[in-house]
């Protein structure tokens, strides 16, 4: 109950004044280039909504915007890099659901997210989509369950990473479904997809964005979306709670975030520019016609969301006894 609070919270974000509206970028920021830190592969839906905001950052601030791929361990090795990098505003991260609510309960990391990172506002938040090849022989999620019930331990699926929201949503599924699908890990989306056209793996928890092109063109079968409503960009996919598991609901999202003792003065500029972008109509437009919806608000409202998050993913990493090599 407490997430589904806390989300419906960052719905309502939109309508809130940023974060120190009077700190101004073009008076604050001095820096002559700003880097936008991803932790996953190029071409990935990460990477997409990165690519997108960083050019109207660029063009709201003046100055050149770079979007930087360090993929890696689910994308900690990214967040690792920015807890460490400057904190003048010239470094900044699109965070994830992942290193910053999930890994930390499932290895030691050598940053930790609250203190070693500046919340900035929400991003974006979007259900996965698990999709198959149509060479597995299954066309609705009843008919992938009795496979994996029928060859147990024989399925698999990939994630964009160990102790990515992948990966969580597909343990969570496992546990709800009673069924055993391995989880195998990849550096990112593309990577992940491209096994999976293959048919190199069973199955794929992918973002809208990543999965939509294949689904058009009929190369992978979407059996259903995380959410608890349908996503917006696949509104012919039903979720996995109407589809027999009620209450069903694994969102993922993406958050901005600076390294750690960045300045009041600049989280305020960075947050008021990146508000700003998020509730442009053509940026969410572009954005949701991907399957990402924007919610952006404040820094406390973000430091509050990743907290509730980390305890719902704690819990059940706890109760499965998800354990990463």
């Amino acid at each position: 109950m407490l997430r589904r609070r806390v989300l419906s919270t960052i719905v309502a974000l939109p309508c809130i004044a940023p974060f120190s509206r009077l700190a101004r970028a073009d008076s604050v920021l001095t820096v002559r280039t700003i880097t936008l830190v991803v932790g996953f592969a190029a071409g990935g839906g990460n990477d997409i909504a990165a690519r997108l905001i960083a050019k109207r950052l660029a063009e709201r601030v003046g100055v050149p915007v770079t979007v930087e791929n360090r993929a890696g361990a689910g994308g900690n090795i990214a967040h690792a890099y920015v807890a460490n990098a400057p904190a003048d505003g010239s470094v900044i991260l699109m965070g994830s659901i992942g290193p910053l609510a999930i890994a930390p309960h499932l290895m030691k990391l050598n940053y930790e997210p609250l203190t070693d990172l500046t919340p900035l506002t929400m991003g974006l938040v979007f259900p996965n989509v698990l999709v198959v090849p149509v060479s597995l022989g299954v066309k609705t999620l009843a008919e992938f369950v009795s496979m994996a019930k029928q060859k147990p331990g024989a399925l698999d699926y990939a994630s964009t990473g160990a102790g990515s929201s992948s990966h969580l949503t597909g343990e969570l599924f496992n546990k709800r479904a009673g069924v055993d699908i391995t989880h195998v890990p990849y550096k990112g989306g593309s990577a992940a997809m491209l096994d999976l056209l293959g048919g190199r793996i069973s199955a794929y928890y992918s973002n809208p964005s990543t999965a939509a092109p294949h689904i058009e063109s009929k190369k992978v079968i979407a059996l259903a979306s995380t959410g608890l409503t349908r996503a917006q960009s696949l509104a012919q996919v039903p979720t996995i709670a109407e589809s027999g598991y009620p209450g069903f609901d694994a969102v993922n999202w993406n958050a901005f975030v600076a390294p750690r003792v960045t300045s009041k003065k600049i989280v305020g500029a960075l947050n008021a520019e990146l508000v700003a972008i998020l509730n442009s109509p053509d940026i969410r437009d572009q954005l949701e016609s991907h399957g990402l919806t924007p919610h952006p608000g404040t820094p406390e409202e973000l430091t509050a969301y990743i907290h509730s998050q980390s305890e719902t993913w704690g819990a059940l990493i706890r109760e499965r006894k998800i354990t990463v090599s």
